[in-house]
């Protein structure tokens, strides 16, 4: 056994770090990850609010506006109306675009025209001139830009993670938030872009400021789960589209940083970023300036109008006026749609509302900087649960156990859920306790299955399958090399059975004995005692082993009563089948024995020896010779006071110096008649005549109460010595004990 704990403690310990290892991120274990992801997708779903957010308005290029302007991309004509319709009819307070402009638009014809007025209509002065005036109109990027000029509008565009040198770069880049030159810190892990995908310059320019809309952090099964606020390129930090709104809408505060300072030094070195601060706001980012999406809902949180709806004045004005709008693509081909926790088709645009929503709420949650300490401190709590309680522990406590540390688990971590807006890895402690307690279930069940094993080998013919279960479960450890204890015995023979089976087909005798032991057997094990053997049609059982069993001696009576009850209900069944009627004799003793495995080389039985059991045959034989069903012994009589017994006599065995008394059991004092006890009381009273000497009061006694129970054999027994000792009066020494004859 020994061993197999040392087993189990390295087991638990090597699981363990093994955990330890993946949340300090030492190494990768995908399959947990995977898991932590989930559990994080579920918790999403279960707490976000699932309201609707009118401070922020989509106009989505959907179905039905390209159905009604053309197919995308648009004429900037047609961006130049909505914007002017959204700022001036509509009087919103920002716009974002979701989209990029990254080639001019020249769907008016202007560059023909153009190149015709260069060519071969330079001297055409009508022509010129006409171009000239039809120029503001047919210049649609200008006619865009002119829209956006001088307004609170961020133009979307994306970075590239890597690229072709040659390709690096298209359109301009916008204005950044700050460079790494002024934050005068080079160690922050920003995101850093390789390439830039930008609008041309005449709209960028125009435009108050750009956002990139790109996510470089999608997690590796494809979900989008955090965004970064702040990207790196060439030297310089860049905001995010939603974080750029933001910033218009509190007046473009500049951006500052929360660095964690180290404890280890005097000169603060950074460790780790922790948030930025946009003015009175914080907004919490992990280490690389990343969210975690504040999901308000699935699709729809926010409200939608379509683009069409802004072009022709129909849109709601109440859902428009002092709105953060957003234009981006909902319609199925334009192909802006991304897997999230909330749904795995998902429109980017609306990640972004949601990205604003969060800040301006403040409902943004954070991966825990202290992650690794909070789950260690969990791995360390398990661990000891496990190492140290759990052997000790039942499987059904170390099953509760195991629940009640899940539930802890669940708890706390719903707590820093909910109050802190701190997402605390959730699935490695659940998946170490349920690890470490199946490691320890299945430990614990190699043990008890040689536990149960040993048990069946010893008693699964002696004792029922229940009691090997108890003792199963209770793991208790049987000594079987030898111990004394205070036990009771019965012995169950059936009376001439040897005359009987000779009378009978041998085949019929033996169906006879065997639906005989069937049902005697089964009330020894149903009363909790333990067969010792059959010799023939005897039956010797004993109660206390291997089980312990305080109320062995009334088990052992209540088992003998209802044997020959048994006996009275076989009578139908026996008569049937043409069986003959058994009577049975039973002796119980109930004293101190060895208990033990006996045997030989060959052959080894848990079994029973001592002056005690060698008493029970005696017992058993005296039954026919006095005419009873059961007799017990002075022990068993003295360890049952709420029975009441008839002294049937007192004896002297062959090698025993001290008489004993026989005891019949009348039945248990709660179920014993007024009738049946004034008849033990008289019968006792003759019984003191008698050996009183007072022979003829005692003969007296003895026949009133023979005519009474003429079928009591032991009134016939006292009369008959009573008569024999009248004629033959015994010494003075003679103190009324009988000394019988046994034999079967």
């Amino acid at each position: 056994m020994f061993p197999l704990q040392i087993m189990r403690l390295l087991a638990s310990l090597g699981v363990t770090l093994l955990f330890f290892l993946h949340a300090a991120h030492l190494i990768e274990l995908p399959w947990l990850a995977k898991l932590e992801h989930l559990a994080y997708d579920t918790r999403i779903k279960i707490t976000m609010p699932e309201t609707k957010d009118s401070r922020i308005v989509i106009v989505a290029l959907d179905e039905k506006s390209l159905a009604k302007v053309g197919h995308w991309p648009w004429g900037r004509h047609h961006l130049a109306q909505l914007t002017n319709i959204l700022f001036d009819h509509y009087r919103i307070l920002a716009l974002g675009f979701d989209v990029v402009f990254a080639e001019p638009d020249q769907s008016s014809g202007l560059p023909v025209l153009e190149e015709l007025a260069g060519g071969v209509l330079a001297k055409n002065q009508a022509f010129i001139s006409e171009i000239n005036r039809l120029r503001p109109n047919l210049d649609r990027d200008d006619r865009f830009a002119r829209s956006l000029r001088g307004r609170p509008v961020i133009l979307g565009h994306y970075f590239k993670a890597s690229v072709d040198p040659k390709l690096a770069v298209s359109g301009v880049t916008p204005d950044p938030v700050i460079s790494l030159e002024e934050l005068g810190r080079g160690n922050i892990p920003f995101v850093k872009a390789a390439g830039l995908g930008g609008n041309i310059p005449h709209l960028q320019r125009a435009a108050q400021n750009g956002g990139f809309f790109d996510n470089p952090l999608m997690d590796v099964d494809g979900v989008n789960r955090r965004i970064p606020l702040l990207q790196e390129y060439q030297g310089k930090i860049y905001q995010s589209l939603p974080l750029g709104l933001v910033r218009i809408v509190l007046g473009d505060p500049p951006i500052t940083l929360g660095i964690t300072p180290s404890a280890k030094s005097s000169k603060e070195v950074e460790t780790g970023l922790e948030w930025l601060g946009l003015g009175p706001h914080r907004i919490p980012v992990d280490e690389r300036a990343a969210i975690l999406i504040p999901f308000r809902g699935k699709k729809g949180s926010f409200p939608y109008v379509s683009a069409s709806d802004i072009l022709d004045k129909s849109a709601d004005a109440s859902l428009l006026t002092d709105a953060i709008v957003l234009v981006g693509a909902t319609a199925p081909g334009m192909g802006d749609f991304h897997a999230t926790p909330v749904h795995n088709i998902f429109p980017g645009v609306e990640m972004h509302a949601n990205i604003i929503g969060g800040i301006l709420d403040g409902t943004i949650k954070r991966r825990s900087p202290h992650a690794v300490t909070i789950e260690s401190f969990y791995f360390l709590v398990i661990a000891i649960a496990f190492i140290f309680l759990m052997p000790h522990l039942s499987q059904a406590w170390g099953f509760y156990l195991s629940v009640l540390i899940v539930l802890l688990i669940v708890w706390s971590n719903a707590i820093f859920w909910r109050r802190t807006d701190m997402v605390i890895p959730l699935v490695t402690p659940l998946m170490l306790t349920l690890l470490l307690f199946l490691l320890h279930h299945a430990f614990a069940h190699f043990v008890v299955a040689r536990h149960k094993s040993h048990l069946i080998r010893l008693f699964g013919q002696n004792i029922p399958s229940p009691q090997i279960e108890e003792m199963h479960q209770h793991e208790i450890v049987v000594n079987v090399t030898g111990e004394r204890r205070e036990m009771t015995i019965m012995m169950v023979n059936i009376r001439g059975f040897a005359q009987v089976a000779e009378e009978m087909e041998p085949r019929e005798a033996v169906l006879l004995l065997n639906s005989y032991l069937n049902r005697m057997t089964a009330l020894i094990h149903d009363n909790h005692g333990t067969v010792d053997r059959y010799m023939g049609d005897m039956i010797m059982a004993f109660w206390g082993a291997p089980l312990e069993n305080p109320r062995h001696a009334r088990h052992a009576l209540q088992t003998a009563l209802l044997m020959q009850q048994a006996m009275n209900d076989l009578k139908d069944e026996f008569s049937a089948q043409g069986w003959p009627q058994l009577k049975i004799g039973i002796g119980i003793n109930t004293g101190p024995m060895c208990v033990g495995n006996l045997g030989s080389d060959f052959r080894v039985a848990y079994s029973v020896v001592g002056e005690s059991v060698n008493m029970v045959d005696r017992l058993e034989i005296l039954t026919k010779q006095y005419g009873v069903a059961i007799i017990v012994g002075e022990a068993t009589r003295k360890a049952l006071p709420e029975v009441i017994f008839r002294e049937l006599d007192r004896i002297r065995i062959k090698g025993r110096n001290q008489p004993i008394s026989l005891y019949e059991p009348v039945g248990f004092v709660d179920a014993v008649g007024g009738e049946t006890r004034k008849e033990v009381d008289a019968y006792h009273k003759a019984v003191a005549l008698y050996r009183g000497r007072r022979w003829e009061d005692a003969a007296q006694r003895f026949q009133l109460l023979q005519q009474r129970d003429p079928e009591r054999m032991i009134h016939d027994i006292y009369l008959s010595r009573i008569q024999y000792l009248q004629k033959h009066p015994p010494q003075e020494k003679w103190d009324g004990v009988h000394t019988p004859q046994l034999s079967r």
